[in-house]
């Protein structure tokens, strides 16, 4: 692409959506703030008008709608690796632990789930299945499977768990998923 040519208002729309959905390179952050900068600067004045922020100074870390980098001591899940996925499928990694929400409303689930986890942390507990049935009866995706995911960034939640999948088609596929609890600080294993 030339450098004096400009990118249109949907092609700009689009790298936006592309651009919030990337993680920078490690000790690229400044260089990825410094295009940002330049992109913000380049926006015609009609696009701003209805976009009107207080002016704040931006740190590195707090770029506004956008979510740069992990805020300092928050936990990130990962995804499971393929062979403890492949294992937790074919039973050769035991399940140790099973809790069924199906058919609870959110905050009655919200509450089970986490005595759950919680008892099963204390416990030391590694893999466990959370089931929370696939919700397509009035044809969208259930509550319970939305909300579970999102529910394991919540404090709460994120220092029990180390990952999670959704589960095989013999565990319940779409409607399930497998659970890595973190570790019992202290314990070895």
């Amino acid at each position: 692409m030339a450098k004096d040519k400009k990118l249109s208002a949907e092609d700009r729309i689009l790298w936006g959506k592309v651009a919030r959905s990337a993680r920078p390179m490690a000790g690229r952050l400044a260089d990825l703030m410094e295009i940002l900068a330049e992109d913000e600067q380049a926006k015609p004045p009609e696009e701003a008008k209805g976009k009107q922020r207080p002016q704040q100074p931006a740190t590195a870390l707090e770029q506004p709608g956008i979510a740069l980098t992990k805020k300092l001591g928050e936990k990130v899940h990962h995804p499971l690796e393929r062979p403890v996925k492949r294992k937790l499928a074919k039973g050769h990694l035991v399940l140790e632990g099973r809790i069924d929400l199906h058919g609870m409303i959110q905050s009655e689930a919200h509450g089970l789930l986490l005595q759950f986890l919680l008892r099963a942390h204390e416990r030391g507990l590694r893999h466990v299945l959370v089931i929370t049935g696939k919700g397509t009866s009035f044809g969208s995706d259930g509550a319970l499977k939305r909300a579970v995911p999102l529910w394991f960034s919540l404090p709460e939640f994120r220092p029990l768990i180390s990952s999670y999948e959704p589960a095989a088609r013999n565990h319940g596929g779409d409607g399930a998923l497998y659970v890595r609890l973190a570790r019992v600080r202290g314990s070895a294993l």
